[in-house]
């Protein structure tokens, strides 16, 4: 039995272009049109999935910066974030910072961080 399952909860599954990168736009090597589509994909796959598990869920698409966007739609939607560790590594990380580490900072709701394979 899945946690959603057990707690008979809603699961929220929230993709955000992040349109703050410096890959993305008119020099950058992807844009808006091509991360949005990765999003959809990303975004039917997992609504299948919880869906086979006769799971409730919300699919949305943003675009913005990430954690802003992310903490902002847990306020309003949700009482729990899950989020994945995988992201950025090396001095990107540095320079940037982790999009789950502000996330953990900065949500008024508990965040629960899950290791995702590399």
């Amino acid at each position: 039995m899945s946690q959603a399952e057990a707690f008979d909860a809603r699961v929220h599954v929230l993709y955000v272009v992040n349109t703050t990168y410096a890959g993305v736009g008119a020099g950058g090597s992807k844009n808006v049109n091509s991360l949005r589509a990765e999003g959809e994909e990303v975004i039917e796959e997992f609504e299948q999935l919880l869906r086979d598990e006769d799971v409730d869920v919300v699919t949305r698409i943003e675009e913005g910066d990430p954690h802003t966007k992310i903490t902002k739609y847990a306020d309003e939607e949700t009482d729990m974030i899950v989020m994945g560790t995988r992201g950025r590594s090396g001095i990107e990380k540095y320079l940037l910072g982790s999009v789950t580490e502000k996330v953990v900072r900065t949500a008024d709701v508990p965040v629960f961080t899950v290791r995702t394979p590399e």
